[in-house]
């Protein structure tokens, strides 16, 4: 006997697990945009509060830093309290932080905020991660990662067009306010509308059994000292570590590098420059998560389809390194547009990772653990950045490490894991 009517089938052409993911997107839009803000207005908080370059790059680490904190815990927490609950506190905590980056005066105060910011947005990111592998199926989580992904870029277009017009006609204490104000608009809808599949009073039972069509997957929780044994936990980290730090020097210093000689572009004018670099960022999330998922529907392997697209995605970063000698803004925002784009594309295929390897009540703790060695790196290198403009008054060093650093990334990959073999963990009462 069929599951639902042949009628009732008909009617219900957009099944409801993309209704989620569109809510998870906005999230991750509203997150990123809240990053992205102090990167566009740099250049004129830095005149008005003289900030030097150097402070600017520990502005940015202290971000990273707490996030990378926050990503260690919120995984755990997350697999413990739900994402309904965990990423409601998250978004109410990020939503207030950035409202208060309004009261900020100088480089002290600017990283403190920034801090705090870092620590209540750590969970964004775990938390999508675990909503697709909760709503999709294996085949399908690559494809709808990438649109979480495309969240991050379309939150870049429209801090682009958005923050120098609340900037100029309203000041910057009120850009940081109204969009700090977007996340508690968002958390009025999540709160009445999110609840896990199994007891969802709009999912239809025919998706439900699409969602949890894999075969069954151990709920064992594992402490730290156990996960960090598996090698395929390093797979994840690995990637993280050497990627995440790239696009932080992305999100944190494309503005500052279009402002700069040669290419000057104040604020009036760097918002569509930025626009057309994030629509490639978009363009390769998406197909990055297309082009595996489509692999492996065609019969390629989880393991080839993953590495070859991550592969081709880290080919399109590595113009990077000719960035320093262009004289054009149009060269710059290729070169940019590319790299941004390998990067998503990347990144689609390294988070999904976590659900290829582990099983659903663990990927919240990979998804954090990843986060945490992914954002020590990008502290680590936001701040030697920083310094070395400082001192050099060029971007040669930092573009040459990340155009190389993908290729490293996925070579890394590689010879950790050669087969992407998934965990397999015995539920203790078997």
């Amino acid at each position: 006997m069929p599951i639902a009517p042949p009628a009732e089938t008909t009617r219900r052409r957009i099944g409801f697990r993309w209704i989620i993911l569109a809510l998870i997107c906005v999230g991750t839009t509203i997150n990123y945009i809240n990053r992205l803000v102090i990167g566009i207005l740099a250049p004129d908080l830095q005149a008005l509060y003289h900030i030097t370059d150097s402070q600017y790059g520990y502005i940015t680490a202290a971000f990273s830093f707490t996030y990378a904190f926050g990503q260690l815990g919120c995984g755990k927490l997350l697999d413990r309290i739900g994402t309904r609950l965990g990423y409601s506190l998250a978004l109410a905590g990020w939503s207030i932080a950035a409202m208060l980056t309004a009261l900020g005066n100088g480089a002290m105060s600017f990283g403190i905020f920034r801090a705090i910011l870092g620590v209540t947005e750590a969970p964004g990111y775990p938390a999508a991660a675990k909503v697709c592998a909760e709503w999709f199926p294996r085949r399908q989580r690559a494809f709808a990662f990438g649109f979480v992904n495309a969240g991050c870029n379309m939150s870049a277009i429209i801090a682009a067009l958005l923050v120098p017009w609340l900037k100029i006609h309203y000041g910057w204490q009120a850009t940081f306010i109204a969009i700090g104000a977007m996340g508690l608009i968002l958390l009025a809808v999540w709160i009445p509308l999110y609840k896990s599949p199994q007891v969802h009073p709009l999912l239809d039972a025919s998706e439900l059994a699409l969602i949890e069509s894999d075969p069954p997957e151990s709920t064992r929780r594992l402490p730290w000292r156990e996960v960090l044994r598996y090698r395929q936990s390093w797979v994840f980290v690995v990637g993280k570590f050497l990627t995440d730090a790239m696009w932080w020097f992305f999100m944190s210093f494309i503005p500052k590098i279009l402002h700069g000689p040669p290419f000057n572009l104040d604020l009036a004018h760097v918002g569509i420059p930025l626009v057309a670099i994030y629509f490639m960022a978009d363009l390769g999330s998406v197909g990055g998560g297309w082009m595996s998922s489509s692999m492996i529907h065609r019969g390629f392997t989880v393991n080839f389809a993953r590495k070859s697209t991550m592969l081709f995605m880290a080919m399109l970063v590595l113009p990077m390194m000719m960035l320093p000698s262009v004289s054009t803004s149009l060269a710059a925002i290729l070169i940019l547009g590319l790299a941004t784009a390998g990067h998503q594309g990347f990144s689609s295929n390294n988070y999904t990772l976590c659900s290829d390897l582990f099983p659903k009540s663990m990927v919240g703790v990979i998804s954090g653990l990843g986060g945490f060695f992914g954002y020590i790196g990008a502290s680590i290198f936001t701040a030697f950045t920083g310094n070395w403009v400082q001192a050099k008054g060029n971007y040669v060093a930092p573009c040459i490490i990340a155009s190389s650093a993908y290729l490293i990334s996925i070579l890394a990959i590689h010879l950790v894991s050669p087969r992407l073999t998934p965990v397999t963990i015995v539920d203790e009462d078997h």
